[in-house]
């Protein structure tokens, strides 16, 4: 253990230069000094990483992460804006079709707004700003090889970079290491039990393409278009245009199993006119596209029950990725991720840094963000046929029905929508959906019709398909 002077900080490793390893160590900073040990060498700018091979798909941040990320970085939201990034009214500049197949209105009334760019220009920026920190120091070309200490504490951190393998030692160590952690067996090397995992995969697999924005749309604040998936027909295919800096449409096609979408880049336009609706494909199919087709598979609901273990060794946390992985789809993972780093300073803030007692309590707070996000993607995805050994429950059912019915009430009342907003941002509990502003919408309207296509104005058409 790391000699503790009255005058020395405390000291933190933090496994992973990842958006959840960047906002741990922003978090860290306000108590100890943090080093960030990466494997890979990162970037200089705006350039795809490789330990982010889903960064090339389309990304957005909802408005409970923009509150999070301004929270723990102030001002950063502003930062990505003035880099070309968006802050995207949520339904005012979004057009999207909800999984039950109908479309919402673009109401300009709730608050909510999504931040829209690339992933390579939210990780430059997010780089920028916390590799700036003087309490932040950055290891790169460094493999973590496992921690040090027993199962009563971990001490430090065995790496491996250019020179050979050393032990750093440290106060705390936290796994941002993402889907492919190595804790689970890092804590059984230690002699712990293995951790309680849980995976629900609808199969998906997603395939994007750049391209250039068509007509006069660049430079415009042409709308996202979202085209979601229906669990109750499977296959699931769904699909998004989203414009982002520099001229161009990151456009991510999805698909469930047996209908997934391929790299061909022949059959993408023709894919996207097998969606629920032809609308992407009408936009895309006259643009020019900018490269080929990435795809990405791989996109299970991935949760590990590290808040649950009877033991576990004082001075180790997991953040991030590591803890859950959602699938891509419901764009929550870097909401959760800032969310979970804010929740830790905070804990920290009172209790002062390490925790007395123990890190149950840290990594209960880390994880209490979770839950929310976890929930709204298995509600949806544990539908799917193969996805989960256990079937839904018949009060998962009944929950769904009226998620599907407040859906509905959203699309076609701004009240409803603000509160289903509310939920699906990550800023209220699944609990809001059941107060009066949503209630009262679904028992007694007023009702609007429901659409019968996507709500982009003649303006917009006109622009996209001169």
């Amino acid at each position: 253990m790391p000699d503790r002077t009255p005058d020395r900080l405390p000291t933190a490793l933090v496994v992973g230069a990842s958006a959840a390893g960047l906002f741990a160590a922003a978090a860290l900073s306000e108590f100890a000094e943090v080093t960030i040990v990466e494997r890979d060498s990162l970037p200089a700018g705006v350039a795809p990483r490789r330990g982010v091979p889903q960064a090339r798909h389309a990304h957005l941040v909802w408005s409970g992460g923009v509150r999070a990320f301004d929270d723990l970085l102030p001002g950063v939201v502003d930062d990505v804006v003035a880099r070309g990034g968006r802050l995207v009214r949520i339904m005012g500049d979004m057009v999207s079709r909800a999984p039950n197949e109908v479309w919402f209105r673009r109401f300009l009334a709730p608050h909510h707004r999504n931040l829209v760019c690339s992933r390579n220009l939210l990780d430059a920026v997010l780089r920028d700003r916390v590799l700036a920190h003087p309490r932040i120091t950055l290891r790169q070309a460094t493999t973590a090889l496992g921690p040090t200490g027993d199962a009563r504490r971990v001490t430090g951190l065995r790496v491996r970079d250019t020179t050979g393998e050393r032990t750093l030692t440290a106060d705390l160590v936290v796994d941002a290491s993402g889907r492919g952690s190595r804790a689970p067996q890092w804590l059984e090397a230690l002699g712990l039990p293995r951790v309680v995992e849980r995976r629900v995969d609808a199969g998906i697999t997603y395939a994007t393409r750049l391209y250039r924005a068509p007509g006069t749309t660049a430079g415009t604040r042409f709308p996202l278009v979202n085209v979601q998936a229906n669990p109750a027909k499977a296959p699931g295919r769904g699909g998004i245009v989203l414009p982002v800096e520099g001229g161009r449409w990151i456009v991510t096609l999805a698909g469930t199993r047996g209908g997934e979408p391929t790299g061909d880049p022949d059959a993408f336009v023709e894919f996207a006119r097998r969606l629920g609706d032809p609308v992407i494909a009408r936009l895309i199919e006259q643009a020019e596209a900018v490269g080929g087709v990435t795809v990405t598979r791989g996109t299970a609901n991935q949760r590990r029950h590290y808040e649950k273990m009877r033991r576990r060794p004082d001075g180790f946390l997991v953040v991030g990725d590591a803890v859950a992985g959602y699938n891509p789809v419901y764009g929550h993972g870097l909401t959760v991720a800032a969310q979970s780093a804010a929740a830790v300073r905070d804990l920290l803030r009172g209790t002062g840094f390490p925790v007395p007692g123990g890190m149950r309590r840290l990594q209960r707070a880390a994880t209490r963000p979770v839950s929310a996000a976890w929930n709204l993607a298995v509600g949806q995805d544990a539908f799917y046929p193969d996805a989960t050994d256990t079937a839904p429950s018949p009060a998962q059912r009944l929950l769904a029905r009226y998620v599907d019915r407040a859906v509905a009430t959203g699309a076609r009342n701004p009240r409803a929508l603000s509160a289903l907003l509310d939920v699906m941002s990550l800023e209220e509990p699944a609990t809001r959906l059941f107060a009066p502003d949503m209630l009262l919408p679904m028992l007694f309207g007023p009702r609007k019709k429901h659409l019968t296509g996507p709500p982009l104005t003649e303006a917009e058409w006109e622009a996209a398909l001169p």
